[in-house]
């Protein structure tokens, strides 16, 4: 055999093993370099090797069909002529290089991209040669991805054997057939057996996370919090996140000391999952808290819906106690054991039930105080719990006649009376800055200017905190096929110009950056630090607190958080 011919035999030898498919590699590195153009937050290169490769794969399947609809359509029917192997595998060759350039080139252009978007966010850049380890992870995961893929097929052509065999499916109909049986047992146990079973899992894994205790949540002594000896919520059954609540935040001594002046015990009520017993709702017993500590004499109360686990933003709780002098009652209640990704999929409906039935059960107790003896009203969410805090409501005329103000932070873009604001915004203001009836009484803010004196506002007040680059505020399944206005209006001062809208590839990309909102710095993405003080300053305005005392506030919030980001 001549030297051309075993190098030849090689070759071939070499092509069945890989076994590649080149347009689905054409696709495939389209894709990838689709998948590395700039998003709203930043990514490091090990969760943009993962994104990328699973994109890449999706290219690498989409053009083995094209390929195939190819040969089964178009190459059957019209007479064209095979190369001969060298100009084929030449061909190969080329494009196999073609692709590795591509990619590489990419990659270079986006740490660049990278770096402009963490030089927006005042963080440290990635370097370029660090980033290249991107295209090796993602190499790793797409190729894992197919493998599956194939796995699937080969299950499939066995299954369509067996269904020759004892069914007798004509041959040429089997693979369909053990295709279709193979997607309607997948259907079907996803959507029902394995989706139930999923969320039951879920539930019971986070559930065992609920019943941790955390050496930094400790029993309250003070009466004025559930869980204390004397709360009728029991301690070991306010959850993880509930006993980290009424066991942490000011105390009247540290208010005292924070702002100079005289301070009350803040009230802080928290009922469970588990803290209820018999027929009696977690409304009824929180409301029975709050009678409890005399929680309707305060001057100030807030209404909180939690995000999934249970969580409360103690930033937000910590401000609004601060700026009372611990004259406030908080309330909140759990309704999920997931996090708010899952809760979000899952417990949308319980969310919203669970705030209308907290609410209503506190404003009919509100109610029946003697008018001019009551505390003022507000309601707080955030995230998941923005969305069920607005759910209480009907619209802005029943929120404006219940409430004495809200604040809602980092809302999804599925909120129903957040969305109607933003379409109705009016003319000429962007949509990540909307201004809804020229801001008389719902304001969108990113930063503590857009909020402005609260005397220009007209009470009750309305807040909505929302970042330009928080993809929780502008993910929508509307991406896939609608171009937003957040990408053809002026961008957000922390989003890359760069980013450009593509159907499909902007979906993906926001989906993705959903599960990194929170990997950033205060005051992008989904971090809004001490932006809710300002918040609460411009929706509960008390009047009697100064600009040192507000820096005092802001300096004691932030230590606060610190200490939880560290210990929790």
């Amino acid at each position: 055999m001549t030297l051309r011919a075993r190098g030849a035999a090689l070759l071939r030898r070499a092509e069945d093993v890989i076994d590649l498919n080149y347009p689905g590699l054409v696709l495939a590195t389209l894709f990838f370099a689709l998948s590395v153009t700039p998003s709203l937050v930043p990514r490091d290169w090990l969760f943009q090797g993962l994104i990328s490769g699973i994109n890449a794969a999706i290219g690498y399947g989409l053009g083995c069909v094209l390929e195939w609809i190819f040969r089964r359509w178009v190459r059957a029917r019209i007479p064209i002529p095979s190369p001969s192997d060298r100009l084929r595998y030449g061909i190969k060759a080329t494009v196999l290089v073609a692709c590795v350039l591509v990619a590489g080139l990419m990659l270079i252009q986006s740490a660049r991209w990278q770096r402009e978007i963490t030089s927006l966010m005042g963080m440290a850049g990635t370097t370029t040669p660090a980033y290249l380890r991107t295209g090796l992870l993602s190499v790793a995961v797409g190729v894992a991805v197919v493998a599956a893929y194939r796995t699937l097929r080969t299950l499939v052509l066995v299954l369509a054997r067996q269904l020759n065999r004892w069914v007798k499916v004509p041959r040429e109909l089997a693979p369909a057939a053990g295709a279709l049986v193979l997607v309607v047992f997948a259907t079907t146990l996803f959507n029902g057996v394995a989706s139930r079973a999923f969320f039951a899992v879920a539930n019971s894994a986070f559930s065992v996370r609920n019943d941790r205790d955390s050496a930094y949540a400790v029993r309250p002594v003070s009466p004025e919090r559930s869980g204390s000896p004397a709360s009728l919520a029991a301690w070991q059954t306010l959850g993880y996140e509930g006993r980290w609540f009424v066991s942490n935040g000011p105390s009247a001594d540290d208010i005292a000391e924070v702002t100079g002046k005289p301070a009350r015990e803040p009230i802080r009520a928290y009922v469970g999952l588990e803290s209820t017993h018999g027929d009696q709702t977690a409304a009824q017993l929180a409301v029975a808290e709050l009678d409890r500590t005399k929680a309707f004499e305060r001057e100030a109360m807030v209404v909180v819906t939690t995000t999934g686990t249970g969580w409360v933003n103690g930033m937000a709780a910590g401000a609004i106690e601060y700026l009372y002098g611990g004259d406030t009652a908080l309330v909140a209640t759990q309704y999920s054991y997931l996090p708010s990704v899952l809760s979000f999929l899952s417990d949308r409906e319980k969310a919203a039930a669970a705030s209308r039935e907290l609410f209503d059960a506190v404003y009919q107790r509100w109610l029946a105080q003697p008018e001019g003896h009551r505390p003022k009203l507000f309601v707080y969410g955030e995230s998941l719990g923005s969305q069920g805090s607005e759910e209480a409501f009907d619209g802005l005329g029943d929120l404006r006649e219940k409430v004495d103000g809200a604040l809602w932070v980092g809302p999804p873009n599925s909120n129903r009376l957040w969305k109607q604001f933003v379409d109705r915004r009016d003319p000429g203001s962007p949509q990540v800055e909307p201004v809804y009836a020229d801001g008389l009484v719902v304001r969108f803010a990113d930063d503590a200017t857009d909020l402005g004196p609260p005397e220009t506002w007209r009470a009750p007040r309305i807040a909505y905190l929302q970042h330009p680059s928080d993809p929780i505020v502008w993910w929508s399944a509307d991406l896939i096929f609608t171009q937003p206005d957040w990408l053809s209006e002026p961008r957000g001062t922390d989003v890359s110009t760069q980013m450009r809208w593509a159907p499909f590839v902007t979906f993906w990309q926001v989906t993705a950056d959903l599960t990194n909102a929170q990997g950033v710095v205060d005051g992008h993405g989904h971090r809004y630090g001490t932006l809710v003080l300002d918040g609460w300053l411009a929706v509960a305005a008390p009047p009697d607190v100064s600009a040192v005392e507000v820096d005092r506030i802001r300096a004691a919030l932030e230590a606060a958080e610190v200490y939880e980001r560290e210990v929790k």
